[in-house]
Parts: structure tokens; sequence; C-alpha cells
């Protein structure tokens, strides 16, 4: 289908009625779920929230779903199993590649850009009295705990505590469960990578001491050469344990969709999620970055879904070329 003619058969503004906007209903789910990843991570709480946003403004009955995370999400939403999903840049691309450790040799190109959600940064936690306040003095053989098998964390973090030359024993496991096991002594360094503020480290912070270590320069600019990343400052005020901001380094995740859904229903989601940022800091302060004009944060990484597309086309200024837009 021709772009104009995406555009004009779907045309719809942030500021329309959603009785009129959303009137054209064929085709859409009376259901839907959101892949998310595990409880106590950001994208639990945040794809939760927005998915719950969702199917109140739509009237429809929607959820998040716990999943393994961006790896998995691209999985579920590229065979349709879920209709939507959250992922993260790195995870993406390896996906489309067909490197996916999921489903290694599978092209998962038919989950398709959605939204921009926020940038993930990678973060260190360890409790106060293990006396580990930088990269430097994480012990060799060290348990690090990295997230659920297959998440950001999981295919990233290691690779770059290798990077810097940190010797680890590998644990996984949802970030609730890893907190836990820190707090109890079964761990000694959790890895982050996740949306700021996490939770669990939220959490911790109130039930004991912690230091959230950041990288010195040196490792963040070591990082930066290797890997698809960043820069990026947690800010003092993410967590009452940081006194000034901690450097680190992010990905950019996008929300996805399932790239055979009707044009209209994931126009209307986007509109829902992008053109009210204040209920979606409400969900999650991550979300302060849910932005419209974050949509070339998607440098031709994913394909857009052409709802989506046409939704930051009207209503961002977005320059998106046709042959980034699936279908074209």
């Amino acid at each position: 289908m021709k772009l104009a003619a995406i555009i004009a058969t779907t045309a719809l503004t942030a500021t329309s009625a959603f009785a009129d906007a959303h009137a054209d209903r064929a085709g859409w789910p009376e259901s839907f779920t959101v892949g998310t990843a595990s409880q106590g991570g950001t994208y639990f709480a945040y794809g939760s929230g927005w998915a719950n946003l969702v199917a109140e403004e739509l009237g429809l009955t929607g959820g998040g779903e716990v999943t393994g995370g961006p790896m998995q999400n691209m999985a579920l939403v590229h065979t349709g199993d879920a209709q939507f999903g959250m992922t993260t840049m790195g995870p993406a691309a390896e996906s489309i590649a067909g490197t996916n450790p999921i489903a290694p040799g599978l092209q998962m190109t038919n989950a398709c850009a959605m939204f921009p959600m926020y940038q993930t940064p990678f973060s260190v936690t360890a409790l106060a009295s293990s006396g580990i306040a930088s990269i430097a003095d994480i012990p060799d053989g060290a348990r690090i705990g990295f997230g659920p098998a297959g998440s950001t964390s999981d295919t990233y973090f290691p690779r770059m505590m290798d990077e810097l030359g940190v010797n680890y024993e590998r644990r996984n496991g949802g970030w609730s469960d890893l907190g836990g096991q820190l707090q109890d002594g079964l761990l000694d360094v959790i890895a982050f990578a996740a949306g700021v503020p996490v939770p669990a480290v939220s959490q911790l912070e109130v039930q004991t001491d912690v230091n959230i270590i950041e990288f010195s320069q040196e490792e963040q600019a070591q990082i930066l050469e290797a890997f698809p990343v960043s820069q990026f400052e947690i800010a003092a005020d993410t967590y009452t344990t940081l006194e000034a901001p901690a450097r680190s380094v992010s990905m950019w995740n996008f929300a996805i969709a399932n790239c055979d859904l009707p044009e209209s229903f994931v126009k209307a989601v986007v509109d829902v999620v992008m053109s009210d940022n204040e209920r979606m800091v409400n969900i999650h302060r991550a979300a302060r970055s849910t932005l419209p004009e974050n949509w070339d944060k998607n440098d031709g990484v994913i394909d857009w879904h052409p709802g989506a597309a046409a939704w930051f086309m009207e209503n961002a200024g977005a320059d998106i070329p046709a042959d980034q837009i699936h279908g074209n």
C-alpha cells in the first residue's frame, strides 16, 4: 500500500476525540498482550503500565506478560504469540539478522517498531558491606547476577565484564530474586541493564546500604569503543544512595508490534501512549524519554509498522524513509 494511502486512510491527530478517531476498528483484536520481562525490572513495570493504559483508553482487554526480556519479546512478537512487546536495539538487530539464540537462523522481520521508550543504562550494584565500590574492586570469581537468561543485561553485560577483565561466576534470574540473593549474601554483585530507577535497586536501598557503582572514564571509553552503546549519566536524584551523577552507558529501547496488526489499531495504540507524556511518567519515571521527537533513535534498525510511521509523520514531523516502513 502506498504511504500516502496509509496516511489518508488512517488519519488521526493526538487531539482527536477517541470516539471519533478510533471508530474504524476493522480487524482489531478483542484482547492483546505486551511482552515485558521479569518482575522487579523496569520492563515489567513500564510495559504493564502502558498495556493497562491502552486497554482502558481503547476499551479492550490487555495487559503485560512476564517474559525473558528483549530477545524473547522479538520472537513472541514476530510469531504473533504476543501482539506487542519491548526490545532493546542491540537484541533487535541480532534478532533481525537471525542470530537470536532463541531461534538461530530465523530472521525476525515480522516485529515492527512502534514507539521509542527510554534508554537502558548499564549499572552495577553491590552491598556497601562488601567493600566493592568500583569495577576494579570486584574480586576474582565474584558471583554476578546478570538478570534473566537472554535479556539485554545477560546478553551484553558479561561481554562488557570480559572486556574490562573481570573474572566472575555467572548467575541468572529475575531482578527481584537476584536482589534478594544479593541481600542474603548469595551474590556479590548485580549487573543491571534496565531503565532507571530499577525497582529492585530502589527496594534494596530501603532495606540495606548499597553501592551503585559507576564506570571510570577509562572503562566507559573502552565499552563505548567495543559495543553499540551511548554515553549516559544516571542522575543523582534517581536513587537516594547517589550523591552525584553516576557515569554509565546505555542502549535505546523501543516498543514493537506484530507487523500484521491493523494499521488503525497500532496507530491508535501509539496515540494513547505518545499523546500524553505525563500519564506515562506517572507509570514509570523512565518514560520521561518516551517523547515523539525520539522517533529517530530507531536509526534503520527495525522497520516501522505503517500505523506507527503514519502517527510520527503526522504528529512529530518524522522523516521516515519509505524503505524503512514495513510492506513498502
